[in-house]
């Protein structure tokens, strides 16, 4: 007993001074508490500037409640929760492999590519694994209660990339541990570009930007094709959702859940009964656990 208090105890004094780290360091090239405020303002910037909804206002609808997400999921609750538990998690996988005779840090080693690839590789994979986890979130009755406080959002704008229900952090690290802790030794320092790419291509996707990206459009989620993955209306042809993609278009583009029937600038956003969803953040913290559907 005294040996896990002790383990907890020297968890949460790493998570702490790390975070203490990370706030006396703004000027830190690698610094993700800062990178998440330059990146948001400069993406709100763009907002102001070149509106794709013209009539929306720049503290739009539930503005201060979303960047309190962003802040909440990215930090607080690491901090308080999954600090601990992800610690956990990786010592009892490391012990796990090791038992079964496996290297502890992965079947595959990426280190003898060049630094580019192993980034190239890392996204790809973490990419087309939360595709499919989103896939899931529509798709199961019980995961889509977590997931459906994201799709509350009724104007859309780069601080709604981060609403989402902390059960979905628990969900998507699951499966990307699994797979990618279990396949690949990955340093963490290339993990941070990964981290930084999906974050700002998920800050523009959610953005009020009217962009496309011309030809790329088939490779990276964009503003034009991620807002009707959030329309409250769906097509005959994909009655559980479209557009799952969350960094790169090209997964639904090649497993045919892609759909883009026109300019989407003004469609109503949301789901069926969005209206009677709470608005209050600590009660969409228990909605999930309320719901019987």
């Amino acid at each position: 007993m005294e040996n896990i208090w002790n383990f907890i105890v020297k968890t949460y004094q790493g998570a702490f001074a790390y975070f203490g780290k990370l706030l006396s360091n703004p000027f830190d090239f690698q610094n993700p508490f800062y990178l998440l405020i330059y990146l948001s303002l400069a993406v709100w910037l763009l907002e102001i500037i070149i509106p794709w909804r013209k009539n929306q206002k720049i503290i739009r609808k539930d503005f201060w409640l979303d960047s309190f997400y962003m802040f909440f999921n990215f930090f607080i609750f690491n901090l308080i929760i999954y600090a601990l538990l992800s610690k956990t998690v990786a010592n009892g996988f490391s012990s796990l492999m090791s038992v079964m005779g496996l290297p502890a840090k992965g079947l595959i080693d990426l280190s003898w590519l060049a630094p580019i690839w192993i980034i190239i590789v890392y996204f790809l994979i973490s990419d087309l694994l939360q595709w499919c986890v989103h896939n899931l979130l529509h798709r199961i009755p019980f995961l889509w209660k977590f997931h459906k406080l994201h799709h509350s959002v009724l104007e859309m704008g780069f601080a709604a990339h981060l609403r989402f229900h902390w059960g979905e952090i628990l969900i998507y690290n699951i499966f990307k541990y699994i797979f990618l802790a279990w396949f690949f030794n990955f340093s963490l320092p290339y993990a941070f570009y990964v981290y930084s790419l999906a974050l700002l291509i998920g800050h523009l996707n959610h953005a009020n930007l009217g962009w496309s990206y011309g030809p790329l459009k088939y490779i990276f989620n964009n503003p034009k094709m991620h807002i009707w993955h959030h329309s409250k209306v769906l097509p005959e042809t994909h009655p559980k959702g479209m557009n799952f993609g969350i960094s790169l278009s090209i997964w639904d583009y090649i497993f045919k859940t892609n759909y883009i029937p026109f300019d989407g600038r003004d469609i109503q956003l949301g789901f069926d009964k969005v209206e009677d969803y709470p608005e209050k953040f600590l009660v969409q913290q228990v909605q999930p656990f309320k719901e019987n559907e």
